[in-house]
């Protein structure tokens, strides 16, 4: 690889120097932030030799170089005056201005995606409640079914506590501030004042009677405008009174205001929201399903598909119901019939395997792959796979499909949403999901899929190309990059990889990173840890080990090239949390301590901590063999190589 040239080429092909604002890197990706992202060439950069693709992803146009990232990077910098100060300043350098849309999603998504977990689990407690009793297995007046109601109602009736702490973490307060002032109106003694019919005034002024529970809107105005008072309070306190004065000023200024103007104000938004949907639903029915059944993939590439996350809890939490999530399930699985049907229909070996493991990862709710992978690759499975959703919406919408509860994993795990006192609507969920996948399929099958020697080979490129694929979304340069290419033997043979950390295994379709499950790494497994040691998985050396401890490379002295990637987007934590108990350079065995982190510590700052463990110079092997194990303990045999 001529670095010289490829840097140069890439330079060229984001647009210029003058479109560059920053410029980092990490273990596999040159990540800019430009000031114009349409005079990037994309297309051209795909194709470029020694690029291995290109995303944009978190604001970033990502080029994806591989192990080789840090050279390129180097010869980078030396092109564009100042770059040097670039990454040291890329963390204090105030950010691009988004447009407000842009500004809106992000909040939206940042806020809803870490409590996912919570609303989905009490959703999914809730289904399988409705479905115990709707099939005679248990009695709605027995105090199991109280208690089970209890726990699957618990996170959607205090949800404006768990949203004013996530909310409050997105805007950078205090989130334990915001928790304060969810609790004190969802206080009891405040609940029973204001539904109590009587006239209630705070100091003389009118406070409107609303009901705060299972609310989305008007928390997160609150919390949105305490984040400006507490800021503004914490500026102009002494040090030495901050932690008095602060969160005492922000509450007794919010508290009040929430109660007599947000309040009232959120719950008329929330309330004509929720109604809104329910009228368009009940009488525009079918156009309005095929509509969003339709464009729902679109919607999720653009990441518009998080507008709808605060509508369909509303929905949930003030209707009981929503028409959105079968919509959803009949988009997924359409994009499952477009990857069926490139399997059926491609004449290459490898593509068709994809695309029936991509398919049926799918069916399952995990879309990313499929899409991805190859839909998007091929165009027109994609369009089959549209077309599929809106036939697919346009029954859910003549039967009025309504989901129950929320679940984060739209697929067949996720059925249970669908259960209501009848089950038919559970039966015409699931004949929906169908015909949307059958309907994709056919059409994929029928319209063909253009394959060009290019298109039907994975573009694994050369056995050292490999080796430069991506890791994840990340922004902290690798630090201590050492030449991998001179190992201590001088071909790879057969090898076993041992488990780096203990923890649940999971396949690489799993991780929430489209670089990582659609295998663009190379190949391995992912591991959910259940500790926070990484140890090494071989006999070799470190050949780098990132700033931000999230990503170690090795080499083994058999010649395989491996990466560990501690969690999703951890290089966000620029180090926090993470204590390198290596370097590059350095002669590791089996079982020597590489890394230790706070595994509690990474997930209560909102981050995933799924592990994968990755050979990228897969194409030097014939297979890889995955012990099969559902768990494994930090030193055991995770895989063979032949």
């Amino acid at each position: 690889m001529d670095k010289e040239k490829l840097s140069q080429d890439i330079l060229d092909l984001v647009g210029g120097t003058s479109n560059i604002d920053q410029v980092t890197h990490c273990m596999t990706r040159l990540r800019f932030n430009l000031n114009d992202d349409n005079l990037a060439n994309k297309a051209q950069l795909e194709k470029t030799p020694g690029v291995m693709g290109v995303m944009k992803n978190g604001g970033q146009f990502q080029v994806i170089i591989g192990n080789e990232v840090a050279n390129v990077y180097k010869e980078l910098v030396k092109k564009i005056p100042g770059a040097g100060q670039l990454e040291e300043t890329a963390s204090t350098k105030p950010k691009k201005k988004q447009n407000p849309i842009s500004t809106l999603f992000d909040f939206i998504s940042g806020m809803f995606t870490p409590i996912l977990p919570a609303i989905t689990g009490a959703g999914m407690i809730k289904g399988i409640v409705a479905i115990l009793v709707a099939l005679g297995w248990m009695s709605n007046t027995s105090s199991t079914y109280i208690i089970l109601s209890a726990i699957g109602d618990g996170a959607f009736y205090f949800l404006p506590i768990i949203l004013a702490i996530s909310a409050s973490r997105k805007l950078g307060s205090n989130m334990y501030i915001g928790a304060a002032l969810g609790a004190a109106i969802m206080h009891p003694t405040i609940t029973a004042l204001l539904s109590s019919g009587q006239s209630v005034t705070f100091a003389s002024i009118p406070v409107v009677a609303a009901t705060y529970s299972s609310t989305v809107i008007p928390i997160v105005i609150a919390i949105w405008i305490a984040s400006y008072v507490e800021k503004a309070v914490d500026r102009y306190t002494h040090v030495s009174l901050k932690l008095l004065v602060v969160p005492t000023v922000t509450l007794l200024v919010m508290v009040p205001l929430t109660l007599i103007a947000i309040g009232p104000l959120g719950s008329i938004i929330g309330s004509g929201l929720s109604g809104g949907i329910a009228w368009l639903f009940e009488n525009m029915s079918i156009v309005a399903s095929i509509l969003i059944g339709g464009t729902m993939s679109l919607l999720i590439i653009t990441g518009m598909h998080y507008a709808l996350t605060p509508i369909v809890i509303g929905s949930i939490t003030a209707l009981g119901y929503d028409f959105i999530i079968p919509l959803m399930f009949a988009a997924n699985w359409a994009q499952a019939g477009g990857a069926l049907g490139v399997g059926l229909r491609s004449k290459n070996a490898q593509t068709k395997s994809l695309g029936f493991s991509t398919g049926l990862t799918a069916i399952m709710g995990i879309t990313e792959p499929a899409m991805y992978g190859i839909n998007m690759k091929f165009k027109k499975p994609f369009i089959a796979a549209l077309i599929g959703g809106a036939i697919g919406g346009a029954f859910m919408g003549i039967f009025h499909v309504k989901s129950y509860v929320i679940t984060g994993l739209v697929g067949l795990p996720s059925v249970a949403a669908f259960i209501s006192p009848s089950i038919s609507t559970l039966i015409y969920a699931l004949l929906g999901g169908l015909i949307a996948l059958v309907s994709a399929t056919a059409i994929t099958y029928f319209i063909g899929v253009k394959e060009s020697t290019e298109e039907a080979e994975p573009a694994q490129g050369t056995a050292n190309e490999v080796n430069s694929t991506p890791v994840t979304s990340n922004t902290v340069a690798a630090s201590n990059v050492i030449d991998i290419h001179q190992p201590a033997v001088q071909q790879v043979i057969a090898a076993d990889i041992f488990s780096p950390v203990a923890g649940e295994v999971k396949p690489l379709s799993a991780v929430n990173d489209p670089a990582f499950s659609q295998e663009i790494m190379g190949k391995g497994v992912a591991i959910e840890p259940t500790e926070g040691r990484i140890v090494s998985p071989v006999n070799g050396t470190v050949f780098s080990v990132s700033k931000s401890g999230h990503a170690i490379g090795l080499v083994s002295d058999t010649g395989t090239e491996m990466l560990i990637h501690i969690g999703i987007d951890t290089v966000k934590l620029k180090g926090k949390h993470f204590t390198p108990h290596a370097k590059a350079g350095e002669a590791v065995k089996i079982g020597d301590l590489l890394m230790e982190f706070d595994l509690k510590a990474v997930r209560e700052e909102g981050y995933e901590t799924i592990t994968p463990v990755i050979v990228t110079n897969i194409n030097d092997y014939n297979d890889l063999q995955s012990s099969a194990q559902s768990n494994t303990r930090s030193g055991e045999l995770l895989y063979k190589l032949s």
